[in-house]
């Protein structure tokens, strides 16, 4: 489920157990944006990190062209749809070249797990065949928000107002699922301390 929250980052940096540390034979990563190249994101875009985003609303099929076409939440940022278990290909050539990027051999798939850091939010990807598909978006400020108006710093009143109906908590979290995903917010006393877009393929 979404116990991992906040966890995934570590997942991907320990690699199944294989630590942090950068390796020249490309089973661990920790490469600099310059050094992607057309791997990460496929364009010479800038990273357009301005300005709030909203979320569509619904996910989980290829979706970089701004409109969301699946059934689960969705997260936007500048007009690029980024749903849970789309191609992630067209996606980052949209987003252009992140801040970061780590990679580490995946636990549950054939390839590697890669770990795309932008200044408001973190995507990371799983391996399947010879795509990359998003497995997890981690909103990491107040400057970014869901569809339904909701980012780090909001209550849990306007959270719940938000979202009125079928949130589950489980270890202090809301969690609400639609489609083969799941969105959810880490709780804090009375505060939102992290939102995160789960795909339930890696579960």
């Amino acid at each position: 489920k979404c116990a991992v929250l906040l966890a995934s980052a570590m997942l991907l940096a320990t690699g199944c157990g294989k630590g942090d540390e950068k390796t020249i034979d490309g089973s661990v990563q920790n490469i600099q944006p310059e050094e992607l190249g057309s791997e990460a994101s496929g364009s010479t875009s800038g990273t357009g990190q301005t300005g709030q985003a909203q979320g569509s609303g619904t996910g989980s099929a290829p979706a970089a062209n701004g409109a969301a076409s699946g059934e689960g939440y969705a997260f936007s940022y500048n007009g690029t749809v980024i749903e849970v278990d789309a191609d992630a290909a067209p996606i980052l050539a949209v987003l252009g070249d992140p801040v970061s990027y780590f990679e580490a051999q995946s636990c549950a798939f054939e390839g590697m797990d890669k770990m795309y850091t932008y200044n408001s939010f973190e995507l990371d990807t799983y391996p399947n065949g010879s795509k990359d598909y998003v497995s997890t978006v981690i909103l990491k400020d107040d400057s970014v928000a869901t569809a339904e108006g909701i980012c780090i710093g909001d209550s849990r009143e306007k959270l719940l107002q938000a979202y009125p109906d079928g949130g589950k908590e489980e270890d202090g979290m809301i969690v609400y699922e639609k489609g083969n995903m799941r969105l959810c917010f880490i709780i804090k006393g009375d505060e939102v301390v992290s939102i995160e877009y789960r795909s339930t393929v890696l579960n």
